[in-house]
């Protein structure tokens, strides 16, 4: 389905057929009787290749396998092909090639852009997932490849803060264990999942995908011990291996509170204890992330009510004053005034010709 991206709303059309048509999947097996279900988002974020949209494919399958009931949102839409059946998909609203010729774009302007089109219809996505949320247990996302087009756009801080508005919210930070074995790109990965905590303030999963090539042991190892993780960089003698070496010291207090994981989106090994991370972080939301949202919606509320009192006030006190104002003559002159000359005695005030 493809978008006119000639019109100046591209994706509604094709947004609102899906809703009409009802453009999901009836996999849930779950009798609509049922009483309503807690369902949790998780957030899939991950550097290009880090093995992000297999993941969930196998969190899919396992969810599956444990009759429990995901709904699966796409939002890279320049992925070719996905090892998964989306229930809502980016690529259906939004030509990404239309895109980038239209608007005379890149690559990453054109993911960018698509994503920003789709996001503006994000309301009526929600809407989707309400129906059948009584239904589901995870809703899971998938993201672009490109990780800052998501993590520092506005659409992905859009689309990140509604559902966790929403929904418990999980962001799992998906990483390439084999190609995390060096030091400095270890630390790139940390430095990188560290930024994404504290700008989405979400509960956060890190997730070693791959280990069925590599072990993450060595991983959990640097991230506790650090002096194993000097042990590592000692042959590094550059400004990057002491720049590495005092960043590890920065980010100590960072790994204390991670919840580290293990998986293989091939064997499906680490997922029991993926989802076990998952209900700890999902506790800690309720504890933590909702109370503090609940908090700031309640501050913002409070100060538009006082906004709108002081509006209020400072209307009728206007009215008031209006009541209780002079009438004036033709001439804009008070009677009581002596500083101006009076226009009844044929004299002329100072700016009259």
């Amino acid at each position: 389905m493809e978008s006119n991206v000639n019109n100046m709303d591209p994706i509604s059309d094709s947004l609102q057929k899906e809703i009409q048509e009802g453009f999901e999947y009836e996999n849930t097996g779950v009798p609509a009787g049922d009483s309503e279900k807690e369902m949790v988002a998780i957030i899939c974020i991950g550097m290009a290749g880090s093995g992000k949209t297999s993941f969930l494919q196998r969190l899919n399958a396992h969810l599956h396998g444990e009759n429990l009931s995901p709904y699966i949102i796409n939002l890279d839409p320049a992925v070719a092909n996905v090892s998964y059946t989306p229930n809502i998909d980016i690529r259906s609203t939004v030509n990404y090639k239309e895109v980038m010729k239209q608007y005379g774009l890149g690559p990453n302007g054109g993911i960018l852009t698509a994503l920003n089109l789709f996001t503006t219809k994000f309301d009526q996505v929600l809407d989707l997932v309400d129906k059948k949320k009584a239904n589901l247990d995870y809703l899971l996302v998938d993201t672009p490849g490109q990780i800052e087009i998501f993590t520092w756009s506005a659409s992905g801080a859009i689309i990140t803060e509604t559902l966790a508005v929403s929904y418990p919210t999980v962001v799992a930070y998906i990483i390439d264990t084999p190609r995390t074995i060096s030091p400095a790109t270890f630390m790139s990965n940390m430095l990188y999942a560290c930024s994404i905590l504290y700008k989405t303030k979400l509960p956060f999963v890190l997730v070693f995908n791959k280990t069925d090539v590599v072990s993450h042991k060595f991983a959990e190892e640097w991230m506790t011990d650090f002096e194993s993780f000097q042990e590592a960089l000692s042959s590094d003698t550059s400004y990057m291996g002491t720049f590495i070496s005092s960043m590890c010291l920065v980010l100590e207090e960072f790994y204390k509170h991670l919840r580290v994981v293990g998986c293989s989106a091939v064997t499906g090994q680490g997922m029991d204890d993926f989802f076990d991370a998952v209900k700890l972080a999902v506790q800690e939301y309720k504890d933590e992330y909702k109370p503090a949202l609940e908090e700031i919606i309640a501050k913002k509320e409070k100060a538009e009510l006082s906004k709108r009192e002081a509006e209020i006030a400072r209307l009728v006190k206007d009215l008031s004053m209006e009541e209780k104002g002079t009438e004036l003559p033709l001439g804009g002159r008070r009677r009581d005034d002596p500083l101006f000359p009076d226009p009844d005695k044929g004299e002329k005030l100072p700016f009259a010709e």
